[in-house]
Parts: C-alpha cells; sequence; structure tokens
C-alpha cells in the first residue's frame, strides 16, 4: 500500500495524540503532512520537529509566537480559524483526522469532504448541526467518511458486508460516565473536580461533563441518525459500564453482532486510517477470562434528561440540533469556568431548546443563525444564573 498522507486536526488533544501513536507504530505507511492544535503550542512545536509536518495551524493569537518558536524550520503556519480548510484540501492529503472539538470542525470537515478526501471524525458537533448537508456532499464528492468515535466505528463495523434492508436496529452502548452509581441528590454536592473523574476514558474536559449528563450519548444518538441514515425508532441506547463492547447491530432475522475490543482510542483510529485493512495494534486482546460478566442497563432518563431531550431533537431536526450543540457548548464551559452549577446545565440547554422557533430543511447559513442565536441565548441565561 503506498503512503497515506495525513492531517490530523486538533493534534495535542486525546485524538490527535492518539492518531500520532498509530503513525508511530507504522512510520513507513503514514507521513503528516499537517497538525493543527488551538493553544497548546509547546506541546505542537515538539510535534512538528518530530514528524516535519508541510503545514501547521494555529489560534490566530498564537501564529506569531509559534513562528518565532519554530525559527529557521521552513513550515508553512496558518491561522487555525481561517485556514483549515485550506490545509485539508490540499493535493498532498489522503486522509483527514479531525481531533477538534466544537462547532468549528464544521468548516474543514465540508472543505475535506468537497476535495473527496478520506475522513476520520472524532468530532460529533460537526455531525451533530449539519448532518444531513455534510452526509449529502459526501455522496455528491465520494468522500469517504469512516468514524473514529469507538461506538461509531464500532456500528460502522458491524454493518460491513450487511445489506441495509436486513437492518432492524442499532444498539448504542454507554458507559454510564462517572455519576452511573451517584445518587442525584448528591449532584448539587459535587465539585468540577468530581465530574471530570471519567471511569473509563481519558478526554477533554467538555466531553466528559457530557458524558457525565449523557449529552455525549445524546450527541451519538444524532450523529448515528446521520452517518448510517436511521429512524429514531431504530435506535436504542444501552448501559454497558465495562465499556467491551462499543456497540452493536441487530438484524430481522434476530441475529446481533456486536464489536468488542479494549478500551483504547488507537483501535477505531487505526482501523479509520487502515481501512479496509486490518493491521496489527500491537495492544493486548481482551481478556474474557478476566472479565467474568458483562453487565446491561437501560438508562435511567428521570436521572439524566439530557438524553431524552437529545432524542427529542433527534425527531425534530432542522435548526434544533445547532441549538443544541451550541447551547451545551456554552452551558458546559460556564460551568468549568465556575460561572453557573453542575445541575444548571441541564435547566438552561432545555430553555432554550423548547424556545427556538424551527427552521425545518435549513442551509447551512441558518444552522449557523441558529448556532449564533443560541449562544447569545444561553449567555444571557448563564449570567442570570451567577
Amino acid at each position: 500500500m503506498p503512503i497515506k498522507k495525513v492531517v490530523i486536526l486538533g493534534s495535542t488533544g486525546s485524538i490527535g495524540i492518539n492518531t500520532l501513536k498509530v503513525v508511530d507504530q507504522y512510520p513507513d505507511k503514514f507521513k503528516v503532512v499537517g497538525l493543527s492544535a488551538y493553544n497548546n503550542i509547546d506541546l505542537l512545536e515538539q510535534q512538528i520537529r518530530k514528524y516535519s509536518p508541510r503545514y501547521v495551524g494555529v489560534n490566530g493569537e498564537k501564529v506569531v509566537a509559534l513562528r518565532k518558536k519554530l525559527g529557521s524550520l521552513k513550515i508553512r503556519v496558518l491561522n487555525a480559524q481561517t485556514d483549515l480548510g485550506y490545509m485539508v484540501s490540499l493535493k498532498a492529503v489522503d486522509v483527514v483526522v479531525i481531533g477538534m472539538s466544537g462547532s468549528r470542525a464544521l468548516a474543514p470537515f465540508m472543505a475535506a469532504i468537497k476535495e473527496g478526501k478520506t475522513i476520520a471524525p472524532a468530532n460529533k458537533e460537526a455531525l451533530v448541526i449539519a448532518g444531513d448537508l455534510l452526509m449529502r456532499q459526501a455522496k455528491r464528492h465520494k468522500a469517504q467518511i469512516i468514524p473514529v468515535d469507538s461506538e461509531q466505528s464500532a456500528i460502522f463495523q458491524c454493518l460491513q458486508g450487511q445489506p441495509r434492508k436486513f437492518l432492524k436496529k442499532i444498539y448504542l452502548t454507554a458507559s454510564g460516565g462517572v455519576l452511573k452509581d451517584i445518587p442525584q441528590s448528591k449532584f448539587k454536592t459535587l465539585s468540577r473536580e468530581d465530574i471530570l473523574l471519567h471511569p473509563r476514558w481519558k478526554m477533554g474536559m467538555k466531553i466528559t461533563v457530557d458524558s457525565a449528563t449523557l449529552m455525549n450519548k445524546g450527541f451519538e444518538v444524532i450523529e448515528a441518525l446521520r452517518l448510517f441514515e436511521l429512524k429514531t425508532n431504530e435506535i436504542e441506547v444501552v448501559v454497558h459500564p465495562e465499556a467491551i463492547i462499543h456497540s452493536m447491530v441487530g438484524f430481522k432475522d434476530g441475529s446481533i453482532i456486536a464489536q468488542l475490543g479494549i478500551t483504547d482510542m488507537r483501535l477505531p483510529i487505526q482501523y479509520a486510517m487502515t481501512y479496509p485493512e486490518r493491521w496489527p495494534t500491537h495492544l493486548p486482546d481482551v481478556d474474557f477470562f478476566k472479565l467474568k460478566k458483562l453487565n446491561f442497563e437501560k438508562p435511567n432518563l428521570k436521572k439524566f434528561p439530557s438524553l431524552s431531550l437529545a432524542f427529542h431533537v433527534a425527531k425534530e431536526g432542522g435548526t434544533l440540533p445547532s441549538v443544541l450543540n451550541a447551547a451545551d457548548e456554552v452551558a458546559v464551559a460556564a460551568f468549568l469556568d465556575g460561572d453557573i452549577a453542575f445541575t444548571k446545565i441541564y435547566s438552561i440547554i432545555e430553555k432554550i431548546v423548547r424556545s427556538h422557533k424551527i427552521v425545518r430543511q435549513p442551509d447551512l447559513k441558518e444552522i449557523l443563525e441558529a448556532d449564533r442565536w443560541a449562544r447569545e441565548e444561553v449567555g444571557a441565561l448563564a449570567l442570570k444564573a451567577c
């Protein structure tokens, strides 16, 4: 197989770091041609010196500082807020790994699609707010989207070789998050640090908070609907604390195909980068004899109403997913900054979602306008909640 040339957006985050570990395993198979980060220019500089990409992107305020750090290195430094679309569109690029968070990933995602690239997204937000548009463009430009999130990767793998007309239901698994066994009555007493202690995954702060509220699983429901062209009655969330089964697909004959693996993001990342081939990962296999049993539970929707809200948003569609995503981003940021209590996150988001006038079958401009509106509305509510 010829060398695959890779761009990694969000290279200093957990997805980006794990992607580079995959590159390290196969340095003769992958060549990094582009990296981007937001503010962590110290780690980005280390990555640049190790992998020698031709292009790097960083937050506009950090461009000058990064150029000074790089000295005489002949690398083009781009503004990550405006120029990532240019980076992913380069003819030299084969695979684009999207590890950056937030709706700002939408523009480079769309740019990569229009150039017919292979895209490995770990970013949920772009598919949540504009999934229909992205998937239509992917078909038009023959771009290949291979998800990196462990659950979406599992569904993608279980569907391989299966005629879609036989599909009955997708079972999307959830670990349950840090609050699974904590009574709802104690939520008000939990600190920021308590919420950020995920039992299974080491992730960024925002996604860890979303995991605690199960909003992250709600986003994955919307994401799966878009990626796999599903209806809301064709997907069910199953709490599986061991996180060994990453998701399952049920078929009309009663058969269920599951994808299992250890909890290491290098597995779905490498699969997306090497698809359709499967290369050795040099990671341990699942030890079934140590597992002994696997547990499954229904999600507690009274305790975690964010999941119900996400299903409601998925059914309504239109601009509502954009509003949900934007409201969540701002509310979670307010919690992480200490401006609102953890228990205020959901109430603020729900109020914004319920008050939004939905635009059906929106174009990109209308989606972005809904995003802007929701951010302003949440900001005002967060200030009142202080």
